[in-house]
């Protein structure tokens, strides 16, 4: 399986968050010899705290991460690069040919190439990119006062006035949502008509109020939000809150193969984590459903390493 080309690998991973780490930790046990490959621009990088990762509630996610590189550290079989990009990846002359076991080529670097890497199967553990609402000063508060999960940063804004800030479809379902840690919360939707009538309604007689007017400000200081100004004038205290950010998956260095996605841009792959290329693997936020938890991330990125092993000496998985 291995050879003694120090440029080729049994698994490339692509991304070093939870679900690229935990995959990397799973397959060098399992005597994989793995590249993981991370630019070290995560998401969450505006996240003071993660929560929610048993054992590890309240770390920073930038600690959570160099713990997991450190503990890579130990298995000489496993190779971890940061800071740089795979600027291009390509399936094999062969697999053109309709080999299945082909394997994948890889210019790995920042701007040009400056090493190229083989590998007979790859991870995609991407992640993705986020943006967020079009509202003046949003920035400054992101990961301190507002946050985009629920699950996440609710906890510690329980019993608030919160605000939700957003203008997509889902905005209704976020609200009934985050309503649950609060009896005070005001949609903000930017001036888009994307809460209807019978929504609103049905926030309404839950103690939700809705916002139609595009923001003009948000009012604190040092991250800390106080008030929400609307563009009519209308002032709202709010002592916390969640944004509705949109996500999407970079796939542009794929070149000569295009793997499913889903109308919402995520990988689609079967219950084990096998895309619809031979050889291409997906896991955390880049495939469905999306963004995710850490400690989920990481769940889906062992699982799938186990996937990888079985199907690298042709035994079916049981899971």
């Amino acid at each position: 399986m291995r050879t003694a080309d120090t440029d080729t690998y049994d698994v490339l991973v692509i991304g070093g968050g939870p679900a690229g780490l935990s995959a990397a930790l799973n397959l060098g046990r399992s005597l994989m010899r793995v590249l993981v490959v991370d630019a070290d621009r995560p998401r969450n990088a505006a996240t003071l705290n993660s929560h929610g990762f048993l054992t590890r509630d309240g770390v920073a996610p930038h600690e959570l991460r160099r713990m997991a590189r450190d503990e890579l550290t130990a298995y000489p079989n496993i190779e971890v690069r940061t800071r740089i990009r795979v600027l291009e990846l390509r399936r094999s002359a062969s697999a053109a040919d309709g080999e299945t076991d082909a394997g994948f080529t890889a210019s790995v670097g920042r701007k040009d190439p400056t090493d190229v890497v083989t590998a007979r199967s790859v991870l995609l553990a991407t992640g993705l990119h986020e943006t967020l609402p079009d509202v003046p000063n949003l920035r400054g508060f992101y990961g301190i006062s507002l946050f985009s999960c629920a699950a996440c940063d609710a906890w510690e804004l329980r019993s608030r006035r919160l605000a939700l800030i957003g203008e997509t479809p889902d905005l209704a379902d976020r609200a009934r949502l985050i309503s649950r840690w609060t009896e005070s919360l005001t949609v903000f939707t930017l001036g888009a008509d994307t809460v209807t009538a019978a929504e609103e309604a049905e926030l309404a007689a839950s103690g939700v109020a809705v916002l139609r007017h595009p923001i003009a400000e948000l009012v604190g200081d040092r991250g800390r939000i106080e008030a929400i100004r609307l563009t009519d004038g209308t002032v709202v205290a709010v002592e916390g809150g969640f944004v509705r950010p949109e996500w999407q998956t970079d796939l542009s260095f794929l070149h000569g193969f295009a793997p499913a996605i889903d109308r919402d841009g995520h990988l689609v792959t079967d219950r084990s984590g096998r895309t619809d290329i031979p050889g291409l693997y997906a896991a955390g936020d880049a495939a469905i459903p999306g963004p995710q938890q850490l400690i989920v991330a990481a769940g889906a990125g062992a699982r799938v390493a186990s996937v990888m092993v079985h199907d690298a000496v042709g035994i079916a998985t049981a899971h």
